[in-house]
């Protein structure tokens, strides 16, 4: 069994979930390291104010066999800045796997390498997938080819072990998920603009218009310095 060296990319303003989320299934996994890699090694604060201590700097982070993405408000910043999306481009081209939670899929799309791929992406920011050249799939998690995307949030649970049972098999797959007691039983059906209340999504989506209107904006500049 080869030791697989795990890492997430962080920035200001991921969504915490989108980390420690997956961070609960893949660090679990036998014969394994996982770190965290930054800009720098001061700490970073999530979207509410959590904070998270980077290992090391990007500069210093091995060739990594599992890279993983989160998502958040910081992708609109991460996305323009041309060191980190540099990076993540050489480290996903030498990955076995590459796992992106919610718009952590958009950050990755900034680099061209979803381009002709599958993918999913939070509700909120599915539509923009094809201004970075992805063909989008309306699923919970996606697979195609080293490229594992997952929707919004609570479903880097899932692409986590499905990661998980592709790298160690299904049975320690299961094991963890048995360890998590992940047997979800939500109080309501509303995880998905196709079951919550209109009322509901109708506000939601409101919220969410002037930060996606942001980001398609920012896409469409970065879509337009891909070759065609």
């Amino acid at each position: 069994m080869a030791h697989l060296n795990i890492g997430s990319v962080i920035f200001p303003d991921i969504d915490q979930v989108d980390l420690s989320g997956p961070h609960e299934v893949l660090s679990r996994l036998p014969d394994s390291t996982w770190r965290l890699y930054a800009r720098t090694v001061e700490p970073v604060t999530d979207m509410k104010g959590l904070r998270f201590l980077p290992d090391a700097t990007l500069e210093e982070a091995p060739q990594l066999d599992v890279l993983h993405i989160p998502g958040g408000f910081g992708v609109d910043a991460a996305m323009q800045d041309p060191i980190l999306v540099a990076w993540l481009r050489r480290q996903a081209e030498g990955a076995q796997l590459v796992f992106t939670v919610c718009t952590g899929a958009i950050l990755l799309g900034a680099t061209g390498l979803l381009r002709g791929r599958r993918a999913t992406t939070h509700w909120a920011s599915h539509h923009l997938l094809p201004l970075i050249g992805a063909i989008p799939v309306d699923e919970r998690v996606v697979e195609d080819g080293p490229f594992v995307t997952a929707a919004g949030v609570t479903s880097g649970f899932d692409g986590a072990l499905r990661v998980a049972a592709r790298l160690r098999g299904e049975d320690v797959a299961q094991g963890i998920q048995l360890y998590m007691q992940y047997d979800p039983e939500p109080p309501f059906s509303a995880g998905s603009p196709a079951k919550a209340p209109q009322r509901v999504v109708d506000t939601a989506r409101n919220a969410f218009a002037p930060v996606v209107a942001r980001r398609e904006a920012a896409l469409r500049t970065i879509a337009a310095k891909f070759p065609s």
